[in-house]
């Protein structure tokens, strides 16, 4: 027994001494603990299910009814949502969106998803409310998720909207004295019914109250033991009919959908999960080639290089490149792959692609350089690699939208490596941009490539690695 607690004592200080493995064991996944339980919203409060947050959305209200201004209202209460319904003009001055803003602003993914309150959101020529939707559908979760929260807040939000649409539809039917003399005979018998005021029940009516945010009530289940004399005898039971409830609301909320941008793309949901995915995998091939450095270094091979007119920078640069050659080719063949197995239309864009390629590969090339210039052995740049491929991927958009995590965490996203060169990815495959069109994405990947290279270069050459 002695002999074994000694060996298990051994065993806990050599793992103690390992910062890697304790990385690996308990950072790292209390790190993915904390960012799922945001995704589906165990760190809010009183549990519950997750959600987006911090969603852009543009609302054009074209519409002077007070009804929109109150829909418009209920958008910007909602915590999914940030309400855009400004323009910024060059000068500084605001004024309010229109519906070519919306476009535009899509169009050029300043935001995804835009609301236009139409000017004949009520019409006495047709029944129930007209609404439309703009939309880059870039990510399939967010989309549903985000469609079905504008309809919950149009649904649950604007009973004053559905009251008048039905009272401008019943007065242009009968006319507007008749229409009166309906709603003060109706008033009349609800009061004395419910033992109500008249004007009471009539200025309800006038605001365009109906009941409709009211609750119905559940009827309860009749007693099988009791049967009408006239009723059928029991008998197979009748085919189910289509719910009249749904099809009464979708004929009183009309809601136009338009997607403005990749409606052409030939597998959407493949593309926007490819891009991901391979970006994520690149990160771990290149990180795990750091222990390179290291054993290059225990075997002497640097030292016999230095020896031959070879320097330290031909080294290094050497060393960049061939990351960058081998982050094209596995970037290539991942979309290949995506081509032959889901359609991901690669052959259509493959010049495009290549550069985009080109420039994720070089600036995850230089991640890789700079995780070996600050770690002290090849077991430590495994760990730090480790927890920072999966911080990157985690909050950088490769496993679940980024808007289903709090808003800081997304601006922590938009500092990775992960977020640019998918967006770079989507950008050709979802978006088909030019290559001037792309120049802005390209431009901040080759950024940070040229940033973090000279970073690493410079703690390289001062470091006896070399030596």
């Amino acid at each position: 027994m002695r002999i074994l607690l000694t060996l298990l004592r051994k065993d806990i200080a050599n793992f103690l001494r390992n910062k890697t493995a304790v990385i690996l064991t308990f950072v790292v996944p209390v790190m993915l603990i904390y960012v799922f339980g945001f995704v589906w919203g165990l760190n809010r409060k009183g549990g519950g299910g997750g959600g987006p947050s911090g969603v852009r959305i543009a609302v054009v209200n074209q519409s002077d009814h007070p009804g929109a201004q109150k829909l418009v209202e209920a958008l910007q209460a909602e915590k999914a949502f940030r309400v855009w319904t400004t323009f910024n003009n060059p000068d500084g001055s605001k004024r309010p969106l229109t519906e070519a803003d919306a476009r535009t602003m899509i169009q050029n993914n300043d935001l995804r998803y835009a609301l236009i309150i139409p000017k004949n959101v009520i019409s006495s020529e047709s029944f129930g409310i007209h609404l439309r939707i703009f939309s880059n559908p870039q990510n399939t979760i967010e989309s549903q998720t985000v469609n079905g929260l504008l309809q919950k807040t149009i649904f649950s939000n604007v009973p004053k909207l559905l009251g008048d649409a039905l009272k401008a539809k019943g007065a242009a039917f009968i006319g507007q004295e008749r229409f009166d003399r309906f709603n003060d005979t109706i008033a009349a018998t609800v009061a004395s019914a419910f033992d109500l005021d008249k004007a009471e029940v009539l200025r309800s009516m006038g605001a365009g109250d109906f009941g409709l945010s009211q609750p119905t009530p559940v009827p309860k289940p009749a007693d099988p033991s009791l049967r009408r004399i006239d009723a059928p005898a029991a008998g197979p039971a009748p085919a189910e009919k289509p719910d009249a409830g749904a099809d009464l609301l979708s004929r009183l909320v009309k809601i136009e959908t338009t997607q403005l941008v990749g409606k052409d793309v030939k597998s959407p949901q493949a593309t926007n999960i490819i891009g991901g995915q391979a970006i994520m995998f690149l990160l771990f091939a290149l990180s795990g080639g750091t222990a390179a450095f290291f054993d290059e270094k225990n075997t002497g091979i640097f030292q016999r290089l230095l020896a031959a007119p070879v320097s330290r920078g031909h080294l290094l640069w050497s060393r960049f490149l061939f990351g960058v050659l081998l982050g094209l080719v596995q970037l290539m063949a991942l979309f290949f792959a995506g081509q032959l197995l889901y359609g991901v239309d690669v052959t259509g864009h493959f010049v495009n692609l290549v550069i985009v390629c080109i420039a994720a590969a070089a600036s995850c090339t230089a991640f890789s350089m700079f995780v070996a210039a600050f770690s002290p052995n090849a077991q430590a740049a495994s760990g730090l690699a480790t927890l920072l491929v999966m911080a990157m991927s985690a909050t950088g958009g490769a496993w679940f939208p980024m808007t289903f995590m709090p808003e800081f965490m997304q601006q922590i996203g938009k500092f990775t490596v992960v977020y640019w060169s998918m967006e770079g990815f989507s950008a050709v495959l979802w978006a088909e941009k030019s290559f001037v069109g792309l120049l802005p994405v390209i431009g901040i990947l080759s950024g940070i490539a040229v940033g973090v290279m000279a970073i690493s270069v410079w703690r390289l050459n001062r470091r006896a690695i070399f030596g």
